[in-house]
C-alpha cells in the first residue's frame, strides 16, 4: 500500500501528456487566454470521444427529460475540465479550502472526535478533492481506495502534495486489497471509497434514482460490519473561487448487536436517502455528474429492493 507509480493497462481517456501541456500553459498564459482555449480543447474533446459523448447524451436527457443539445454535451466536458483543471492548482500549491453545508452536523461532530469511519463518496463535483482535503487540512488519516490507472498526473500530484496524510489503496490489485483494508484500520486511518460505479465491487443492492431503481455498489455497509466503523457520505460542490462545500447525509453508525439483515436493511434505507439529496444536487447543478459511462444500470424485474447474501466477518 502505497503512492509509487506502477506500470498498468488501465487509462483515463486522451494523450499522457495532456496534464502536464494543461500545467504548462497555465504557468505561462493569462486566465484571459487560458479559459478560451480550454473552451475550444473541450470542443474537440467532444467530437473525438463518442463513447463519452454518447453517456453525457443519454445522462442528460434524463436529468432534463428531453433531448440535449451539443451545447449542453459541451457544457458537461467543459464542467469536468475545469475540476480536473481546478485539481491541478491546487496540486501546484493553490490554496483551497473545504467548508461544510449547513445540514453537515453529524460530520462536523466526527471531525471533532478525531474517529476513524468509512467515506462514501461518488464522481460528482469536487467530491474527489474532499478526501485530498479531509487529509490534508483536517490532519485526518486517509486511505483513499481508488483504480490505478497509467496517465493520472492530478491523482499523483495531490498524492505528493497531501502524502503525509493521505494514502492510496488500489482496488485493482485484488490479491492485496483486503490485506490493505485491514491494515488501514489497524492504523486508525479512515477508509475513502466511491460509492456510484460498479467495477470491482462485489455486493450491490437497488435503489431509485433518477427516475429508475437502479443497482449501485453497496460493499460499504458491508465494510462498516465487519470493521466497526461509521460511514459517512458525502459529496462536494464549489462554492466560489478557492472553496468547496460539503454536503453529507447523518453518520450511519453500525449496531453490531443487531442482526446484520436488520443493519443492512438499515444501511440501505440511509444510501437512499442520500441519494435523493444527490439527484436534488444534480437537478440544480445538473452538469457535475462526472460519470462518462453508462447510468448504473437498471435493475432486472423482480430484483428491486433487494440485497446480496451478507458475507461473514
Amino acid at each position: 500500500m502505497n503512492n509509487d507509480a506502477a506500470p498498468t493497462a488501465h487509462r483515463n481517456p486522451g494523450p499522457g501528456w495532456g496534464f502536464r501541456f494543461l500545467c504548462a500553459c497555465d504557468r505561462v498564459l493569462p486566465e484571459s487566454i487560458f479559459r478560451p482555449l480550454r473552451a475550444l480543447g473541450t470542443g474537440v474533446a467532444v467530437a473525438l470521444m463518442p463513447s463519452q459523448r454518447r453517456h453525457s447524451r443519454a445522462y442528460l436527457a434524463i436529468i432534463f427529460n428531453r433531448r440535449p443539445t451539443w451545447c449542453e454535451v459541451w457544457r458537461h466536458f467543459f464542467a469536468f475540465e475545469e475540476f480536473l483543471m481546478l485539481e491541478l492548482r491546487v496540486a501546484a500549491g493553490q490554496p483551497h479550502r473545504c467548508v461544510l453545508a449547513a445540514g453537515a452536523h453529524d460530520v462536523r461532530a466526527w471531525l471533532a472526535a478525531d474517529q476513524p469511519a468509512l467515506l462514501g463518496t461518488f464522481h460528482l463535483g469536487h467530491s474527489d478533492l474532499a478526501g485530498f482535503l479531509f487529509g490534508g487540512h483536517e490532519h485526518r488519516r486517509v486511505f483513499m481506495i481508488r483504480q490505478r490507472v497509467g496517465n493520472s498526473h492530478e491523482t499523483e500530484s495531490l498524492g505528493v502534495l497531501f502524502g503525509d496524510w493521505v494514502s492510496f489503496i488500489w482496488v485493482n490489485e485484488a490479491d492485496t486489497l483486503l490485506f490493505a483494508l485491514k491494515d488501514a484500520v489497524a492504523t486508525g486511518g479512515s477508509i475513502a471509497m466511491k460509492c456510484d460505479r460498479l467495477e470491482f465491487i462485489a455486493k450491490t443492492a437497488v435503489f431509485n434514482f433518477l427516475g429508475a431503481p437502479r443497482v449501485f455498489p453497496f460493499t460499504i455497509y458491508h465494510l462498516a460490519l465487519i470493521f466497526g466503523l461509521p460511514v459517512v457520505l458525502c459529496v462536494g460542490t464549489s462554492a466560489g473561487p478557492g472553496e468547496s462545500i460539503l454536503h453529507a447525509a447523518p453518520l450511519f453508525v453500525p449496531n453490531l448487536a443487531a442482526a446484520r439483515s436488520a443493519e443492512l436493511a438499515r444501511g440501505q434505507a440511509h444510501f437512499q436517502a442520500f441519494l435523493t439529496q444527490v439527484e436534488t444536487l444534480l437537478h440544480a447543478e445538473p452538469f457535475l455528474w462526472f460519470n462518462f459511462l453508462p447510468l448504473n444500470p437498471v435493475a432486472p424485474a423482480g430484483r428491486s429492493g433487494t440485497l446480496e447474501p451478507v458475507p461473514s466477518a
